[in-house]
């Protein structure tokens, strides 16, 4: 039989036809049974009520029967593991939070953090933020570095645990500020907010939801928060570019990730659907009363913000040189 060029151009619009026939046959028929969402954390931490959130929407808005499923342990990697061994059929997704990127360094997962997974979605991301005590005299982030530089032994640090994002973030602060002051881990971030508004610990960084409560209390005070701009809830507080270090960026933020191999029209669809949730005026609402800022977009660049962060850690481990047991 001879192939002529016009034969051939049948035959690619054939295949060009039966592929994009598939995808839709098969993101139309999706999910025909329910979806797992695993959650690397203990139920009731921030991870865990986004996960839950999503998956309500998702099963209001486009009828997903959702199923979350805790597995908590090793910072996050013991789910981690078990969702990336699950088959790569899309009915497995991780959620995952910026703590992902801290493990990568750390603690050294069984698989690739980038080249093991499927990005699907960030979901959003939230500003981490300098806080000082109530009690303490340092009303700006130059006071307070002034104070670490004479008197290194009277000012404390604390986070929610050792090698944890708050220690990492606090890390990266002193070493772009030149300072070095004691670190005093805690086991999470309650137990260091209690201890930084009752004069124990002087700083403190985590996200910008953990201290509003504390803040409008004045039991705490926000010095700079790491956001391109300032927040509506706190406008008289400096970005830290303002406060004079341009280079601190850290970002706490939750996606979605799935195994590597994952069909890419089912990850097209999740992608799809969940940005239609986070572009609802109730969900932009509620994260935006929490100065949280929905993310969305397609996979690729939430698979950039996991790689920079990545680099970003693995530098603060090395030239901090934190060690975990």
């Amino acid at each position: 039989m001879t192939i002529t060029r016009r034969s051939l151009v049948v035959l690619a619009c054939t295949a060009t036809w039966c592929a994009s026939s598939a995808y839709a046959q098969t993101s139309s028929k999706y999910p025909t049974k329910p979806v797992k969402f695993i959650v690397p954390f203990a139920p009731g931490g921030g991870t865990d009520a986004m996960a839950r959130h999503i998956a309500q929407k998702l099963n209001e808005k486009h009828g997903y029967t959702l199923v979350i499923e805790n597995k908590a342990g090793v910072g996050g990697n013991l789910g981690a593991e078990a969702a990336l061994r699950e088959p790569a059929d899309g009915y497995t997704f991780l959620v995952i939070s910026s703590s992902y990127a801290v493990n990568a360094v750390l603690n050294k997962p069984s698989f690739d953090p980038l080249t093991g997974i499927e990005p699907v979605i960030q979901f959003t991301r939230e500003p981490v933020v300098l806080a000082v005590g109530a009690s303490t005299p340092y009303t700006t982030v130059a006071e307070l570095v002034a104070a670490a530089k004479n008197t290194p032994d009277k000012v404390a640090f604390g986070s929610s645990g050792n090698g944890g994002l708050s220690h990492l973030a606090a890390e990266y602060f002193n070493a772009l500020s030149g300072i070095k002051i004691t670190h005093v881990p805690y086991k999470g971030t309650g137990a260091a907010l209690m201890d930084l508004a009752g004069g124990q610990i002087q700083m403190l960084m985590a996200g910008n939801t953990s201290f509003m409560p504390l803040a409008k209390a004045g039991k705490v005070r926000v010095l700079a928060v790491g956001a391109p701009q300032r927040l509506p809830t706190l406008p008289n507080v400096p970005t830290f570019a303002e406060a004079g270090l341009p280079q601190f960026r850290a970002d706490i933020w939750h996606g979605l990730v799935a195994a590597k191999g994952t069909p890419p029209e089912i990850v097209a669809k999740m992608n799809a659907d969940i940005n239609a949730v986070l572009q609802s005026p109730e969900v932009q609402t509620r994260l935006r009363q929490d100065d949280v800022t929905p993310a969305g977009g397609p996979p690729q660049p939430f698979a950039e913000t996991i790689r920079s962060d990545i680099e970003r850690w693995r530098t603060v481990v090395k030239q901090s040189n934190i060690k975990i047991d």
